[in-house]
């Protein structure tokens, strides 16, 4: 896919930047990822826009995200990671930075955790904010209600993470398209190797398929997409374009491709829905 075939104002909705010059907490194991590798990628596919998502090995310090977003300009978005009594004044000049979530990567310690979702929701809620969740997707028929009661939205990252894999039918899968059914929630279709989800290796990836195909059919207007870039998990990455290929033949038509880079995530992230090209 090359970067003429994309629509103008494509997003990336997850990717990392990891620097040296940024102090990481101990036993953090980072890929050399910074802004300009990145840059260079995301030029090259046709992607317009990125979120960028606070790494868990940066811990609460936001810095290095912050600085990527800076380098990116107008084309980014963050996802940070910020203790629940944060003051307002700071939350203030984050949303100016182009802050539009709080990260909870619950599938490693020393981030945040379920106990203090409430709070921060209705912390961030005046400023339109989300939470960004990362976790075990068989937990969600347990976590749905409160996750339902939540009064702002919430995305979940890598097709639900649901470990060791899932099926259409399984109370986990079931549970996230319940809540995708209450409008407040969406999903991003990425990642598909995380968590020993897939037993089949890139470039397609099969057994994820039906889950994606079960997203896309009950809920195009709520999935996104992401290359999860520079892929921390994988001690081979996979390709990027080969990545992005795949969101075409998961959509099933070029409508609903160009929905899910562009729309979706215009309306999440607070893009301008008039899309100019943005490369930089």
């Amino acid at each position: 896919m090359t970067a003429a075939a994309l629509p103008a104002g494509a997003c990336d909705c997850h990717m990392h930047v990891y620097d040296e010059h940024f102090r990481a907490l101990p036993n953090a194991i980072l890929r050399d990822a910074p802004a300009a590798a990145y840059r260079r990628m995301s030029a090259a596919l046709g992607l317009d826009r990125r979120v960028v998502v606070q790494p868990s090995g940066y811990g609460f310090d936001n810095a290095c995200t912050l600085d990527a977003m800076a380098a990116f300009g107008p084309s980014a978005r963050g996802i940070v990671v910020i203790a629940p009594d944060t003051p307002l004044a700071e939350l203030e000049r984050l949303h100016a930075l182009g802050v539009r979530g709080v990260r909870y990567m619950m599938v490693v310690p020393g981030g945040l955790n379920w106990g203090s979702m409430a709070t921060m929701a209705r912390r961030v809620a005046p400023l339109g904010w989300h939470l960004n969740l990362q976790f075990d997707g068989h937990q969600l028929p347990e976590r749905l209600a409160a996750l339902q009661a939540l009064p702002i939205d919430v995305v979940i990252d890598h097709i639900g993470s649901f470990h060791g894999g899932a099926r259409v039918g399984d109370p986990g899968f079931s549970a996230l398209l319940r809540l995708l059914d209450g409008g407040r929630a969406w999903v991003k279709l990425s990642g598909p190797y995380s968590y020993g989800m897939c037993r089949s290796s890139a470039p397609g990836y099969e057994a994820v398929r039906p889950l994606v195909r079960a997203l896309i059919d009950a809920h195009p207007e709520h999935c996104l997409w992401a290359s999860n870039w520079p892929h921390p998990t994988e001690a081979t990455p996979p390709d990027d374009a080969d990545m992005l290929a795949l969101l075409g033949e998961w959509a099933g038509s070029t409508a609903t491709r160009d929905r899910i880079l562009v729309d979706n995530p215009a309306r999440l992230y607070d893009y301008p829905l008039a899309a100019l090209r943005e490369h930089g």
